[in-house]
């Protein structure tokens, strides 16, 4: 939100400086963003007159001009096809720096004449667009003064942040009350004159859904001039980065910076019978005012004539009935549109505009007949002509309910402890009306949506006395006697760190994403939502890969193909509360790195296996995971497994399937892996032990290999469980370290080959013990189908 300071001193009677002005702002929730003050930069542009504008002896396009400065005459070569002798112009003397480009205006030849100086376009000033000519100062203006204070551009330009909840801020009005209430000024009467209409208006409006538009008012006028603006309103729009179009336009843009109340006015002469406000048809087109055709839908609302839609409600008006120079007779518009449908059309049709960010966060509906009163006056004082009646459909908004306020609970809940007049004053102030009483009464302004129970209230007054004014508490001391985070959340921290160190970069992405990938990861049951902040982000994931996919494609798209990524967070699987759960999703990409001890190859399915078995050695024996070739179908057939606990399903891992990775623009090597932490069993809570375990055993460890032939079929991974289920005191350590196919080998089996370590912890093991541990892994094998090699 921009504005000047002039601007503001319009709405608030103060004497203060700018920076306490900046000062206020940014202690009442405001937040300055930057202060703009051009006087300094362009103090040196000064107003001239042509007196001889002649031609270029050598150049058909530049013409050789004397020009007035007040203290003497100079010789100044110009190109512009406007300038004349007893025009006024703006004047960049030598020494001068251009705002636009930077250069520095020196004394030259050009063509073999003399050249003492510049004379300016708005575009090398930074006041406008048009750089075909120079710009024509009033007949009026005086020779030799300084140029910024004609134009108002020595009025600093404050911007300030607004926050979503703040939609009476986005009118300098809005703002002066706030400095008002901080006692920074008073906040002056706001004029609402008293419009004299002199006919029926021929336009009429009618409603078809009051909860898409909830109100309109309507005036119609006649026997208008709209030229351009005077030069004050030129001045005021300027100076926030708007362009002045016409008197009409721009009396509508000032309206909606000065007082936060979008209108738009209609070329009468353009409409065809009255005036709908209702759903779009589906298809429906409008050629809008940025000149961009829009296919509109029933989620739309459109103000239409007899022919068809001439405004998108609250986001932007239609060419066909914008008005000209040639207007004579205008249709002006104050409605109110709901927030929600303006802020899906807009994002539908990604149109941003002034219109558009102030209704979808909420417009004064209460001010509807002064915003009206105010235009009127406006179009009948600076175009001339008649008004109308004024025209109506919809209902007014209801009044507010009232708040019971305690006043004490100021102090408890900020330690401030205000007079009661202050607070009274402050809340009056700030729109609210105050009944004394236990409790009072207070029934907040129509403008303020977000005051809506007694804490809000507590908050605007801590607000306006200034958060600098709390007082420092020190926090009661409290020694914890438990621990603050259960074993659950520290084991999920502990996975954080764990993945971190094996090389992987934490992402934090949106827990929603285009409802098409969705689909693709088995997203069929994932909530879809109902109002998208992007029409790419309309679904609940259902799964944290296809962020973590698009972000690799980013990078290898930036020449970055081998990454290395990791997320943790929320997954969603279906649309009832509670269809969610905590998971962690790893992605790696490209190559492995090259070193010294091996060469650089390409990430595979084991590189996915060996980031998920280290995440779930957080919270289960890796042991007593079962994996399972199967998996979802966005991973490649035969190149994926799923990790089982029992019955569980703990998670998935492989290589992605090809199809995705074309769909999603990303070539080479990519595997992934995604755990369900939820589905894991809670941590068990050990016994403090009276002495520690002994971890190191002074016996000799002995160890066995042993070969087996197995199905094909045959998991390796259940091989070598039920190996070391066979004896769990003493088999610290089961190794494979061959599996071979092939002649001496049965067709249809597989040879396989392991170690078993065995570490005895209070004796040296004896042969027969040995022998005894060796016949249970092979009785053991022996039920899994195995036959011993031998």
């Amino acid at each position: 939100m921009k504005f000047t300071l002039n601007w503001l001193k319009d709405h608030l009677d103060t004497t203060a400086s700018l920076d306490s002005v900046c000062n206020a702002l940014t202690m009442a929730g405001l937040e300055v963003e930057s202060v703009t003050d051009r006087a300094a930069e362009l103090a040196p542009f000064t107003i001239a007159e042509i007196t001889e504008a002649g031609p270029h002896p050598d150049a058909n396009k530049l013409q050789i001009c004397r020009v007035h400065t007040g203290k003497e005459t100079l010789q100044i070569v110009c190109g512009a096809p406007n300038a004349r002798a007893g025009l006024k112009v703006v004047l960049a003397p030598v020494g001068t720096t251009i705002p636009a480009n930077g250069l520095v205006i020196k004394q030259a030849k050009i063509r073999g004449v003399e050249s003492n100086g510049m004379l300016c376009s708005a575009t090398e000033l930074g006041i406008g667009e048009d750089s075909a000519g120079i710009v024509e100062l009033p007949t009026d203006a005086v020779v030799g003064t300084p140029f910024a204070p004609l134009y108002g551009l020595d009025d600093p330009v404050i911007e300030i942040a607004i926050t979503p909840n703040r939609s009476d801020c986005l009118g300098v009005r809005g703002v002066a009350r706030d400095l008002a209430a901080a006692g920074l000024g008073a906040l002056k009467p706001l004029n609402v004159p008293e419009i004299t209409a002199i006919f029926e208006s021929p336009i009429q409006v009618t409603i078809a859904d009051t909860k898409q538009a909830p109100r309109f008012i309507g005036r119609a006028f006649r026997g208008l001039r709209n030229g351009p603006s005077p030069l004050w309103l030129q001045n005021r729009l300027r100076a926030i980065g708007l362009r002045p179009i016409s008197t009409l336009v721009d009396i509508t843009n000032y309206l909606t910076y000065d007082l936060g109340r979008p209108a738009h006015v209609y070329d009468a002469k353009k409409l065809h019978g009255n005036l709908q406000i209702r759903a779009a048809k589906e298809i429906e087109p409008l050629q809008a005012l940025d000149e961009k055709t829009y296919t509109l839908n029933p989620t739309i609302p459109v103000i239409a004539d007899d022919r068809g839609p001439v405004a998108i409600g609250g986001v932007i008006g239609g060419q066909k009935t914008g008005c000209s120079a040639e207007t004579t007779e205008v249709f002006l518009e104050i409605a109110q549109f709901d927030p929600v449908a303006v802020a899906t059309a807009g994002r539908q049709l990604q149109i941003d505009s002034d219109a558009r960010y102030r209704f979808e966060r909420g417009i004064d509906p209460a001010f509807m007949e002064n915003g009206e009163a105010i235009a009127s006056a406006l179009i009948l004082k600076l175009c001339g002509g008649e008004a109308s009646h004024t025209v109506t459909a919809g209902n007014p908004p209801a009044a507010r309910n009232a708040i019971a306020f305690r006043p004490e609970r100021i102090s408890a809940l900020t330690g401030l402890t205000p007079k009661e007049s202050e607070t009274i004053r402050i809340l009056e102030t700030l729109g609210c009306a105050v009944k004394q009483g236990n409790p009072w009464q207070v029934t907040p302004p129509h403008w303020r949506h977000d005051i809506t129970g007694e804490a809000d209230l507590v908050e605007e007054i801590a607000r306006i006395v200034g958060y600098d004014a709390l007082p420092a508490t020190p926090l009661p001391a409290h020694v914890p006697q438990q621990a603050l985070l259960t074993p659950r959340q520290q084991r999920v921290g502990t996975t954080r760190r764990l993945l971190a160190t094996r090389g992987l970069q934490e992402v934090v992405s949106f827990s929603f994403m285009d409802a098409a990938l969705a689909e693709t990861f088995g997203g069929s049951t994932a909530p879809k939502l109902a109002n998208p902040i992007s029409s790419d982000l309309g679904a609940m994931r259902p799964s944290i890969l296809p962020n973590l996919l698009q972000a690799a494609a980013r990078n290898a798209a930036r020449g970055i193909s081998e990454n290395a990524f990791f997320e943790m967070g929320p997954v969603f699987t279906g649309a009832e509360p509670g269809d969610e759960y905590r998971g962690v999703a790893v992605l790696r990409t490209g190559e492995t790195a090259r070193t010294i001890h091996q060469p650089a190859r390409n990430v595979d399915v084991f590189d996915a296996k060996a980031d998920a078995l280290a995440a779930l050695s957080v919270f289960v024996a890796v042991d007593n995971i079962q994996v399972v070739a199967e998996g979802p179908a966005h991973y490649h057939p035969g190149q994926v497994g799923t990790f089982k606990l029992g019955k569980n399903v703990l998670g998935h891992f492989g290589t992605l399937h090809p199809a995705i990775l074309k769909k999603l623009e990303l070539s080479g090597s990519a595997v992934a892996c995604e755990l369900n932490l939820d589905a894991l069993p809670e941590p068990r809570v050990k016994k403090q032990l009276t002495r520690p375990k002994l971890t190191l055993s002074p016996y000799q460890p002995v160890q066995r290999d042993f070969a087996f032939l197995l199905a094909q079929e045959t998991p390796a991974g259940d091989l070598l469980r039920v190996v070391r289920n066979a004896e769990k005191q003493l088999i610290t350590e089961v190794q494979l370290f061959d599996v071979y196919t092939g002649k001496g080998v049965p067709e249809g089996q597989k040879s396989v080959a392991f170690s078993v370590r065995l570490q005895p912890q209070d004796k040296t093991l004896t042969d027969a013990e040995i022998q005894d541990v060796c016949q249970r892994v092979i009785s053991a094998v022996e039920k899994l189908g195995g036959l011993l090699r031998k």
